[in-house]
């Protein structure tokens, strides 16, 4: 393991390394699994990062494999060693399924080892820029799918993990880039959307994020909501790619996709409204919550 790397970082480079000796030996999970005699889960949580794998289960892995290079096994023993070391509030068991889930608690570590993050918004801001009342209000939404305690313990989560990020020191370059929408869309009512617009004003006047807003004039980008984290030790534009819809989420670990996201990402920060223009434009609107009918123009002159 490189002297800079973290936890999360050093559990990513282990699962990352088993899944490429994989497909380059030509075998599905089914196959090492049958072959190392456990169960097909276990390879599949191994794989997704859902569990950290021991180092006595490694060795032997690595063996069947053919990672037999003993500079390369140590460096991975010695990863998987400092990926089992620190246990955070998110690995706790009671965040499990409907509470956290998996791809959540990847993510949550991600941010917590972020060197930076980027975050395209197409339908409401993103969750680590969301007031308590906005966050509510989304959740809320979905309270015919999720019950009251989950809906509570997803608001606490999602604040906790907004104090770790305001806390970092160093703080992760953080940047939004939103669609011209949002800033209508009375999430929780016109109060709601006037205290979140706000919030982000005041965040960006204190430097705590960059925030760029997709005008309503251009085409949509073929994307949801995503999140792109570079992790801290880790090569420049190596990232990881978060995606959610609804209640549904992942951790994407495709390069190819990856890389996708990052251009489409690039080119739409690129053609967007600069920072001074798109925080004049979430002040304006921020005053003139409620002042507009859906549809209307918010553009300045």
């Amino acid at each position: 393991m490189s002297p800079g790397d973290t936890p999360a970082v050093a559990r990513r480079k282990v699962r990352l390394a088993i899944k490429d000796a994989r497909s380059a030996k030509g075998d599905t999970q089914t196959q090492v699994a049958e072959a190392m005699e456990w169960s097909l889960s276990k390879v599949m949580r191994i794989e997704s990062g859902e569990v950290t794998i021991s180092k006595n289960d490694l060795r032997p892995l690595l063996a069947y494999l053919g990672v037999k290079d003993r500079k390369v096994v140590e460096e991975l023993l010695e990863a998987t060693a400092a990926a089992r070391q620190r246990k955070q509030w998110w690995d706790d068991k009671r965040y499990q399924g409907a509470l956290l889930t998996q791809a959540t608690r990847q993510l949550i570590s991600f941010e917590a080892e972020a060197s930076s993050i980027r975050s395209f918004a197409p339908t409401t801001f993103p969750g680590w820029l969301q007031t308590e009342r906005y966050a509510r209000a989304i959740l809320e939404g979905y309270a015919y799918e999720i019950a009251e305690d989950v809906i509570e313990a997803r608001m606490s989560i999602r604040m906790e993990r907004q104090k770790m990020l305001r806390g970092r020191e160093p703080r992760p370059a953080l940047h939004a880039l939103v669609d011209e929408s949002i800033l209508l869309r009375e999430v929780g009512g016109v109060e709601v959307l006037r205290e979140q617009l706000a919030a982000i004003s005041a965040a960006i006047e204190d430097g705590l994020v960059v925030v760029r807003i997709h005008p309503s004039s251009r085409p949509m980008p073929p994307f949801g909501h995503f999140d792109l984290l570079n992790l801290a030790g880790e090569a420049d534009g190596h990232a990881v790619l978060y995606r959610e819809s609804g209640l549904y989420d992942e951790i994407v670990d495709d390069a190819v996709r990856i890389a996708r996201h990052r251009e489409g990402w690039d080119r739409t920060w690129d053609g967007a409204l600069d920072e001074k223009n798109s925080a004049r434009r979430i002040a304006a609107a921020a005053a003139s919550a409620g002042a507009y009918p859906a549809g209307s123009d918010l553009r300045t002159e």
